[in-house]
């Protein structure tokens, strides 16, 4: 949850702990596959660490800012993937018909993910100042 009053300063300029929301969002995956732990915890580790302006460009840009080579496209694609009998033998023992609507819906959902607006994002790393 934001804090209304703005950022959260501690001692020494230290990382704040993580907000609800998103401690919330990582505790909700937890234990459900062990590869969504790793994300988890990758997720975790990003948010706490003691980041410089310059390795925050970096992240910002790997998790969503570079159009076709970021950690978003990743998970589209994933979920292409997962939502393809092709590709996922799970879904081999579906009939034909609901195997084609569930890789349907999730090529839909796949391009949505792959094509968000990048551009605020893309603003906000051009504006992190790399000397900082």
């Amino acid at each position: 949850m934001r804090n209304p009053m703005g950022p959260v300063h501690t001692p020494g300029n230290a990382v704040p702990p993580l907000d609800d929301d998103l401690d919330g969002v990582l505790e909700d995956i937890s234990s459900i596959h062990a590869g969504l732990d790793q994300i988890r915890d990758g997720i975790r580790h990003l948010a706490l660490d003691r980041l410089t302006a310059d390795q925050t460009q970096i992240i910002l840009s790997a998790l969503a800012g570079s159009d076709g080579a970021d950690i978003l496209t990743g998970l589209a694609l994933l979920v292409q993937r997962l939502t393809d009998a092709d590709t996922n033998p799970a879904l081999r023992g579906l009939p034909l018909a609901l195997q084609k609507t569930v890789r349907h819906l999730g090529e839909q959902h796949s391009h949505e993910l792959n094509y968000p607006d990048r551009q605020p994002l893309a603003d906000a790393i051009g504006l992190i100042d790399q000397d900082n």
